[in-house]
């Protein structure tokens, strides 16, 4: 537990070190450090697996992994604008795998066949949210552009990630911490992404506390994930 919370505090640093970096410039220097600040929070999945060896935590190392490799997509874009299109795509597509690991985690090991209803009920409503992000963009002042086919397949995983968590953590009484931090983490996430869909597809929504907010959403989702694989 020291070596975690000893990782945990270093992705703080890193974090910081990070935002400042961004806030000046999009730089291979920022690039760099949030790899780093990535590696930080697979390394505290990687010692959850360690101590607590089981299939969740085997799909939500994956799912951490993705993560690292769509913020690398993601800041490429920032540092070779030219080549926006590709990098922008595979972020799209490493989140989204990663959120079908994070959900194949907790369906596998988690799931039973009386709470299958609520479940699906749980998948629906993901669905029709991550529908509903994307196409009221027009209201929202967002053009999501070549990109609107994409976002409209990874919203619904990015919202099942927290609903099916939460359905599954309220099946264990609330007991379970993992799942419980599994249901924290996805909704942290979900408010990274609808900042990020601000700062990405919308016009003069860069500000300084967008960017600190954003990455402060999603740190704080992966950390506490992988945090998860401890305490189920």
């Amino acid at each position: 537990m020291y070596i975690v919370f000893l990782l945990c505090l270093a992705g703080a640093i890193a974090l910081a070190l990070y935002i400042r970096e961004k806030l000046r410039c999009y730089s291979v220097k920022a690039l760099i450090i949030k790899a780093a600040l990535s590696c930080l929070f697979i390394a505290v999945g990687l010692v959850g697996l360690y101590l607590r060896p089981g299939r969740f935590g085997f799909f939500v190392l994956g799912g951490l992994v993705c993560g690292l490799l769509g913020d690398v997509w993601l800041d490429l874009k920032y540092v070779y604008p030219a080549d926006d299109r590709p990098y922008t795509y595979a972020g799209f597509v490493s989140f989204t795998a990663g959120h079908i690991l994070f959900l194949s985690g907790l369906l596998t090991d988690y799931a039973a066949l009386s709470s299958l209803p609520v479940l699906a009920g749980a998948a629906a409503v993901s669905l029709a949210l991550g529908l509903a992000t994307v196409l009221s963009g027009p209201l929202m002042k967002l053009d999501y552009g070549q990109f609107r086919g994409i976002a409209l397949l990874y919203g619904p995983f990015l919202f099942g990630t927290a609903l099916i968590s939460l359905v599954l953590a309220r099946a264990a009484g609330f007991e379970n911490t993992g799942l419980n931090l599994m249901f924290v983490g996805g909704v942290l996430f979900a408010l990274s992404d609808l900042v990020l869909s601000g700062t990405y597809f919308g016009k003069d929504r860069e500000r300084p506390v967008d960017i600190i907010l954003n990455y402060v959403f999603y740190y704080g989702a992966q950390f506490i994930i992988a945090l998860s694989v401890l305490f189920v």
